[in-house]
């Protein structure tokens, strides 16, 4: 290998913490502002290396703004991941400036703008590609509840259990009280191995505080992480539950707190519109030293 095989192999990783104000919060990810020189295999190296639930991979495209995106978890490639898509957007306007860009990703185009505060932080908004809302098999919730120690009973009948998309598959499954969101104590491989049959990329369990205001978790093990701190592509999905359900009116700003449980509190804010299909979901983001 060459010196200058070895360089392009080994490319500066950033670190940041995403829909945080500190990097103790929020879910880190990894970011690769230049993935040109790396193959699929060295990018799932590099993402294990980084031990994160995901790393962002970042190509120039040919117009300004434009990048390729691929992600990677520490045991695969998935095709949309929000909160390493804030990360890699703050990372870019750090070194370029606020603005907007274009994420093209294996799930599809990602528009993301960023803005810098009154606080004086970065915040990133992307755009969902367009999402769409599925029916469950009482029997997958059944197996789904018996995988998380949960019952039936411990439910929110208001919000049924669905499959939502937005760029990644999530089951959506609403509890009745944030003591039964507390306890999460699952079947690591049972659940990875339902999910992996089902092609989802995360649980999204959710408990609503108040009518716009909900706290989330999701269990990620098929991406080798027992839980994700902080995660936008299942944000965009509920967001897009709720309103398919109609259990939100849109236009709206939903409020989501996530990573509590873990001493990783996260906010991620989720738009709706009553125009655009599609979910918007912003946060800030911060590097980790």
């Amino acid at each position: 290998m060459t010196d200058d095989t070895a360089v392009a192999a080994q490319p500066e990783i950033l670190r940041y913490a995403a829909f945080a104000a500190r990097p103790e919060g929020g879910n880190p990810a990894g970011v690769v502002l230049d993935a040109t020189a790396l193959s699929a295999q060295r990018m799932l190296m590099i993402a294990a290396e980084v031990g994160y639930s995901e790393t962002a991979f970042l190509t120039a495209g040919t117009s300004q703004g434009a990048y390729d995106v691929r992600y990677f978890s520490p045991l695969a490639e998935v095709p949309f991941c929000g909160h390493a898509t804030v990360a890699s957007a703050v990372a870019l306007a750090e070194r370029t400036g606020p603005g907007r860009y274009l994420f093209t990703t294996a799930a599809g185009d990602v528009p993301v703008e960023v803005e810098r505060g009154a606080d004086g932080l970065l915040r990133a908004t992307l755009t969902s590609v367009e999402p769409h809302v599925g029916e469950v098999d009482a029997a997958d919730v059944a197996q789904a509840l018996a995988l998380l120690g949960w019952s039936a009973a411990d439910l929110d009948p208001a919000l049924p259990p669905r499959i939502a998309y937005a760029g990644a598959r999530h089951l959506v499954l609403a509890v009745g009280t944030r003591e039964r969101l507390a306890g999460l104590d699952y079947d690591f491989e049972g659940l990875a191995s339902y999910m992996r049959a089902r092609d989802l990329t995360t649980l999204q369990l959710v408990w609503r505080e108040a009518p716009e205001v909900f706290h989330v978790r999701d269990p990620f093990p098929v991406g080798g992480v027992v839980e994700d701190p902080a995660t936008g592509a299942a944000a965009a999905a509920f967001g897009a539950y709720l309103r398919e359900r109609g259990a939100v009116t849109a236009p709206t700003v939903l409020t989501l707190h996530q990573g509590e449980d873990l001493g990783r509190p996260g906010v991620l804010k989720v738009e709706l519109s009553a125009e655009d299909p599609r979910v918007r979901v912003s946060g800030t983001a911060v590097a980790i030293p």
